[in-house]
């Protein structure tokens, strides 16, 4: 229960000095929002238009630092980020909840998958050190993991999408089709992200094989391992109840991460393809100067990160009881 706590302590505190760099680092920037998206449209730029604008973007210079503060916490609380200058008039929270299932679903998908098979290739890769599977794949995997995203997905659709014509080569889902939830659409949308999703899932899997490899190498030399051996355990318990339990331990915490980020969308996939995901829409704000949006995605990935870091550190406590005491 201490550990515990002690954990949603830690959350609470980082996740309050997360929410306050997220109120400060704007105002610092140089502009006002309300101008940037005045300097938009050609023509004067009135005051009553831009008091308007300041008004609806929640910029009041009027207003103390610490008034402002307060209320963007109060508002932060209740789900309120404000109006998108990008995607005008727009509320930010609707902005983001259209394109994050977009990401979820391609991002979050392929990075369990790169985790489910990369961990298991690296358990068996480790398991039979100096085999076929253990000279060849590592060194595949130290290749394809040092390849850029943008690089192979460029690749996929020019050899897929360009000279074959097999598959489409941009955005979630063919315009003409109306969104419903048919299965003619829905297959379109799984058609649309075959590229992207291998595009992430070459590039990532060769991460945990290799992590995996390493660490699950060292455990098998442990002594409890040999003791099992010595016993004479059945190979297959001994590696995964014996080795793999322990080994896979340090890459949750990696693996929390990776999940964290998922919310963050990969950018330049999503770029690439169209693909209208939270990375490409993030890359949108930014080019835009839409500054609520660009605050509102970075205090959405920070809160997922540190949840997810939250939750491995609970899950390393069930399956590793040593931790609690250290932690």
């Amino acid at each position: 229960m201490r550990f515990v706590l002690r954990r949603l302590g830690f959350f609470v505190l980082t996740m309050w000095a997360a929410l306050t760099l997220n109120f400060f680092l704007p105002r610092l920037m140089p502009g006002n929002p309300a101008l940037a998206m005045m300097g938009k449209f050609r023509g004067p730029v009135t005051g009553q238009a831009l008091k308007a604008l300041e008004v609806a973007f929640g910029v009041n210079t009027h207003r103390s630092l610490i008034s402002q503060y307060f209320g963007y916490l109060g508002d932060v609380s209740t789900g309120k980020f404000g109006t998108s200058l990008y995607f005008y008039p727009e509320s930010v929270g609707r902005v983001i909840l259209d394109a994050i299932p977009w990401t979820l679903g391609l991002v979050g998908v392929t990075t369990v998958l790169a985790f489910v098979l990369g961990t298991g290739t690296g358990i068996v890769a480790a398991w039979r050190r100096g085999g076929l599977a253990d000279s060849i794949l590592p060194p595949v995997f130290v290749i394809t993991s040092a390849i850029p995203y943008f690089w192979i997905g460029m690749m996929l659709i020019l050899i897929f999408a360009v000279k074959l014509q097999w598959l489409p080569a941009a955005f979630g889902f063919d315009v003409t089709l109306t969104p419903a939830l048919t299965p003619a659409f829905i297959g379109n949308i799984l058609e649309h992200a075959v590229l992207p999703a291998a595009a992430l899932l070459i590039t990532t899997i060769g991460t945990w094989v290799l992590t995996m490899r390493n660490t699950m190498v060292t455990t098998l030399a442990e002594d409890y391992v040999r003791m099992a051996r010595a016993k004479g355990l059945p190979g297959r318990r001994i590696m995964l109840d014996y080795a793999a339990r322990n080994a896979i331990l340090p890459n949750l915490t990696g693996f929390a991460m990776s999940l964290g980020f998922v919310v963050g969308g990969a950018i330049l996939v999503e770029y690439v393809f169209n693909y209208p995901g939270v990375g490409f829409m993030l890359l949108q704000a930014v080019n835009n100067e839409d500054y609520p949006l660009m605050q509102a995605l970075f205090l959405l990935i920070t809160v997922a990160v540190l949840v997810a870091i939250l939750l491995a550190d609970l899950a390393t406590a069930v399956f590793d009881p040593r931790t609690r005491t250290r932690g």
